[in-house]
């Protein structure tokens, strides 16, 4: 795929520009001369998408949430580059429920009362 363009839908409604456009500087900041296009769409109706050239890559409405940037560096690298390594960006998200499980932990550990 030569130059792949990423596009960034966000609504104008729910002012979201500053996320379209951190999101879209990440993104370049991260894959540089990989990209050919970042394109920041503006929309209405609670929009917040990224497509990789013309695939849906991630839907705000679909997911019930906003990406985490690592979320979304490793969709995009997913679809324009496979084998480049992001970093940090490269470890996984942790679940909700592992999140759940240690802050249960930590809250019966230190009980002051035990």
């Amino acid at each position: 795929m030569i130059s792949p363009r990423i596009e960034i839908h966000y609504c104008t409604q729910c002012r979201w520009l500053l996320r379209a456009g951190w999101t879209a500087q990440e993104l370049l900041t991260t894959f540089g001369d990989t990209l050919g296009e970042v394109a920041l769409v503006p929309k209405v109706g609670g929009i917040f998408a990224i497509y990789v050239e013309g695939d849906l890559v991630f839907d705000r409405k679909t997911e019930g949430r906003f990406p985490e940037m690592k979320e979304v560096k490793q969709l995009v690298r997913n679809k324009i580059a496979p084998d480049m390594k992001l970093g940090h960006s490269d470890s996984s998200v942790k679940s909700q429920t592992a999140v759940a499980v240690k802050t249960e932990e930590t809250e019966e550990n230190s009980c002051p009362n035990v």
